[in-house]
């Protein structure tokens, strides 16, 4: 069935749908012609200011939050498909408040998952981390926590359900609300140093538009638990620096090293090993595969694979690296940055 087909059949459902992916998304969707596209987040104000900036009729807001199933079940029914983007997001307030973590992350995804089920949705796409991969941090392990509920449900559920669970997981989305590029740039414009935790920290770099573009793989291709990858450049925080410094003309800004925060990571992983020993490449994607086998316990404890495939982990050091040229030609494609750039162009 075609893209356009779905879109006619039934409606599509964004939970955290005025984030920064939900935005994009939104918009995707009302590009391609989808007549209908709910929106369910708990902010009122956010969800107003998209209301008066759309003025679309094909959009619906749902004010609810997804640790509530009932206000969940109200936004749920007649939904054909759902992207899940509601999460908590920023490493260092999880980490403090990791309880709180755990209510939205895993236990709001599960109410979202089991919704989806029961109104027989056709496909659920649950977002997911590169931090969810041998995680150090409360917001990693708590997405991690998130894939594995999404995939033993996915399990349970079977091939022949009429609703399909999959996963999408990447890296940092630029110029997204919280990412460092629009912090940096930030900085250059008020003349504050640029703080820096690690320079040679390595970084996915995903445009917005890619991560959408993912998401739409997915729903397109997804079996019952399957997890998606983008494959994806990386560059350095220092590389990353110097583009922005040499984009926005000021070589001689101030950078500040700062040190680093809680729990974070030289480097950032997409997929172990082991996760690629059951994957297929797809060209720009990886699909990895759900492990359907059940708990049967002779298999478990006293059998196990007899073939083996060599990989090393998918991680932003051995990724395709980014040079200073190739970080700003991507940062000129984002449209954010060439708004920044031009208002800073304007003002000088």
């Amino acid at each position: 069935m075609t893209q356009d087909t779905k879109s006619q059949s039934g409606a599509v459902l964004i939970t955290g749908g005025t984030g920064s992916f939900g935005k994009t998304m939104l918009q995707d969707l009302l590009d391609k012609g989808y007549s209908e596209i709910r929106i369910f987040s708990r902010d009122e104000e956010k969800q107003d200011m998209l209301r008066t900036t759309l003025r679309s009729p094909n959009v619906r807001y749902y004010i609810g939050d997804i640790r509530d199933r009932d206000s969940v079940d109200r936004a749920m029914r007649g939904v054909q498909s759902v992207f899940h983007a509601a999460a908590l997001k920023q490493v260092p307030s999880c980490e403090f408040f990791p309880s709180e973590a755990v209510r939205t992350n895993i236990l709001g995804s599960e109410n979202v998952i089991r919704s989806a089920a029961e109104n027989r949705v056709n496909s659920v796409v649950c977002l997911s981390t590169d931090k969810a991969v041998l995680p150090v941090n409360a917001m990693g392990i708590s997405k991690a926590m998130m894939e594995k509920l999404a995939q033993a449900l996915a399990r349970s559920l079977g091939s022949e359900s009429a609703t399909t669970v999959s996963m999408v997981r990447y890296g940092n989305v630029m110029y997204s609300r919280g990412s460092v590029i629009p912090l940096f740039i930030r900085q250059i414009k008020t003349g504050a140093p640029i703080t820096v935790t690690e320079p040679q920290m390595t970084r996915f770099l995903m445009p917005l538009r890619d991560s959408v573009a993912l998401v739409h793989h997915a729903f397109d291709n997804a079996r019952q638990g399957d997890l998606f990858i983008r494959k994806a450049a990386a560059s350095t925080i220092a590389d990353l620096v110097t583009a922005l410094l040499e984009l926005f003309e000021v070589p001689d800004h101030a950078v500040e090293a700062i040190g680093w925060r809680h729990a974070e990571k030289l480097y950032e992983t997409l997929a172990t090993a082991q996760e690629l020993t059951q994957s297929e490449d797809m060209g720009d994607y990886y699909r990895i595969r759900m492990d359907d086998r059940d708990l049967n316990y002779k298999a478990y404890f006293s059998e196990g694979e007899h073939e083996t495939v060599h990989h090393e982990d998918y991680h932003s050091h051995n990724t395709n690296q980014l040079d200073v040229a190739g970080v700003k030609t991507l940062l000129l494609s984002l449209p954010e940055v060439q708004a920044e750039l031009a208002a800073w162009g304007a003002g000088a």
